[in-house]
């Protein structure tokens, strides 16, 4: 079985880091390479010192062989893209990625680098419950108005402005402030230097 090392663009991974997905998907790769469905891949960053940020598997994509034109079965089956199924994710506990060479988007490694690299994670740390919230005062007429204007200020500032209130639900005087994935000082009192 082959296994695949795929480099996930800058900007998707921060979109990644942001928002919990099943899947990758990636489009307009070298339609040479081609990943078999089941087989391993790491995913990686696009840095000057690339990380393995997630663990997967080979996906089949939706509509795959289905061809661009119903009438016409003989037409292009539409854009290549490559899903890959999260096994692991690890965004915010990254690996090296040495001994993976990566110079394209898509690039083939022998099983034994795989299970090399893979092998660098900590175990998969126990599922708990968090009670995580996102408060914002809201000047309007009525409870319905303020929720139409709240998931607007959602939509509209999102992950990047907002900050969002994280804690255990045991221990909710241990809350922490994220913005943008990262822990964030909201204390005006306290200087960030």
């Amino acid at each position: 079985m082959s296994a695949w090392a795929v480099t996930i663009p800058e900007g998707r991974f921060a979109a990644e880091r942001l928002y919990h997905h099943e899947t990758l998907e990636l489009t307009g790769l070298d339609s040479r390479l081609r990943p078999g469905v089941g087989d391993p891949v790491l995913v990686v960053s696009e840095e000057r010192k690339p990380q393995v940020v997630a663990l997967g598997r080979v996906a089949q994509p939706a509509g795959a062989g289905v061809p661009t034109d119903p009438d016409d079965p003989e037409s292009d089956t539409g854009e290549a893209t490559l899903v890959v199924t999260y096994t692991r994710r690890a965004f915010d506990e990254s690996v090296p990625a040495d001994p993976v060479v990566v110079d394209g988007p898509v690039v083939e490694i022998d099983r034994a680098t795989y299970d090399e690299v893979a092998g660098r994670f900590a175990p998969q740390p126990d599922r708990r419950t968090w009670l995580v919230s996102l408060d914002l005062p809201i000047e309007a007429s009525t409870p319905a108005e303020a929720v139409r204007i709240f998931w607007s200020y959602v939509a509209e500032l999102g992950p990047r402005e907002l900050p969002t209130f994280v804690s255990p639900s045991s221990d909710e005087l241990a809350m922490q402030a994220f913005v943008l994935g990262e822990e964030a000082n909201q204390d005006p009192e306290e200087d960030d230097d």
